[in-house]
């Protein structure tokens, strides 16, 4: 069970899962992506599936269908940043991020704990 403080974050969340869903996406190129079982928007509330490593997932940070738009400047820093985290894994979480994006999932929110390998 998840539970938001801000409705922005909880409607967004929400609405990528539903769409995970209704493509029938529970795995990303090896990566396991929680089911959603059910939500309470009243609540700001969602109930997932628990998944194992290698996962993906904490998509309240992420946009659908509406890629951000920064300046090349700011989307460089961002990337340095990445792959600084990710080190040489970073071609593998690229790969992902572009496989989110055929749903319309833009994720930006992308760090090791929300994209993780196995150890």
């Amino acid at each position: 069970m998840k539970i938001h403080r801000h409705e922005k974050a909880y409607f967004r969340e929400r609405t990528i899962y539903q769409r995970l869903m209704e493509h029938g996406v529970n795995v990303i190129l090896g990566f396991s992506v929680p089911q959603l079982l059910g939500w309470n928007d009243d609540c700001l509330a969602i109930e997932l599936t628990v998944v194992s490593r290698p996962f993906v997932l904490d998509f309240a940070g992420a946009r659908l269908d509406e890629p951000p738009e920064f300046s090349e400047e700011v989307w460089q820093d961002w990337e340095s940043e990445k792959r600084e985290q990710f080190e040489g894994r970073w071609p593998e979480v690229q790969a992902v991020l572009a496989e989110l994006r055929t749903h319309g999932v833009f994720m930006l929110d992308v760090t090791p704990t929300n994209i993780a390998f196995r150890k």
